[in-house]
């Protein structure tokens, strides 16, 4: 691959969790104002609609809306008419992927043979699932040093959002713990690999799934040296991650794909 790509998302983070976030205190202050100097990002991304966690992680990895791929609540529906996801993709160009993930019906988001590892842990088997997931993705690039990493992070939505209420105490505790563990990964990785950091949707009260700016609306941040940093983006969407990703992979894009990749929009 030309280059290595660690995608990160993290369930249920609204945009503007991160200004809630670096008002609380000065550690945090730093570490949301890290996050945006790293490289190029937008606070006002556009997911897909249904705004659910499968449907938008179908439509992130096959770069189609959910009235295309077929997927349009959280039980997976194989398609009429397939198309090619993201790991497919990078299997035929010969591409190594891992996958971490904290909810179990996000297997479906991968074909049989295109991972060359998977680790799930359910969400409410530890005290920090999310620490847990990044420390076994640390391991793993160490021992493997695999093309491809998605880690899901999965508390902010699950212990957050619908146990405490999206923007909330608890929620903010949990979107701040996942941020700063992505953070740790790019300090551990960043040298060898382009880091995306996203969410798959919003929510607003305990709940998601309405055609709203606060379900709909999530940050993408694009961290290596690809990117300028500090650059602010305008007009993406959830379909444009994995066209960015076979773009900085060097490898083709199917042709059913609907979003642009990043790098092709003369933006960075």
């Amino acid at each position: 691959m030309k280059n290595k790509v660690i995608l990160i998302l993290i369930d249920g983070l609204r945009p503007d969790a991160l200004g809630a976030i670096a008002g609380r205190s000065e550690d945090e202050r730093r570490m949301i104002g890290a996050l945006k100097s790293l490289g190029s990002y937008t606070l006002a991304a556009r997911t897909a609609f249904p705004p659910v966690t499968l449907p938008c992680h179908m439509s992130l990895f096959h770069s189609v809306m959910p009235e295309r791929h077929g997927v349009t609540t959280n039980v997976y529906r194989p398609p009429v008419r397939p198309v090619e996801g993201l790991f497919e993709v990078l299997k035929k160009q010969g591409a190594e992927s891992a996958m971490f993930y904290g909810w179990e019906p996000l297997r479906d988001i991968s074909r049989p043979g295109s991972l060359a590892h998977a680790e799930f842990i359910e969400c409410y088997s530890e005290e920090n699932t999310d620490r847990a997931l990044a420390l076994r993705a640390a391991e793993y690039i160490m021992k493997s040093a695999p093309d491809f990493v998605f880690l899901y992070l999965v508390e902010t939505d699950d212990k957050g959002g619908h146990d405490c209420g999206w923007m909330t105490p608890g929620y903010l505790d949990r979107a701040s713990n996942a941020l700063n563990e992505a953070l740790k990964l790019w300090e551990d990785f960043g040298d060898d690999y382009t880091f995306i950091l996203t969410a798959d949707h919003g929510g607003h009260g305990r709940d998601h799934g309405l055609d709203i700016p606060e379900d709909m609306t999530v940050p993408m941040f694009f961290i290596g040296p690809d990117f300028e940093k500090g650059k602010v983006l305008d007009g993406l969407s959830i379909l444009d991650i994995a066209p960015t990703v076979c773009d900085l992979a060097g490898a083709s894009r199917p042709r059913e794909w609907e979003g642009k990749s990043v790098l092709a929009r003369g933006e960075t």
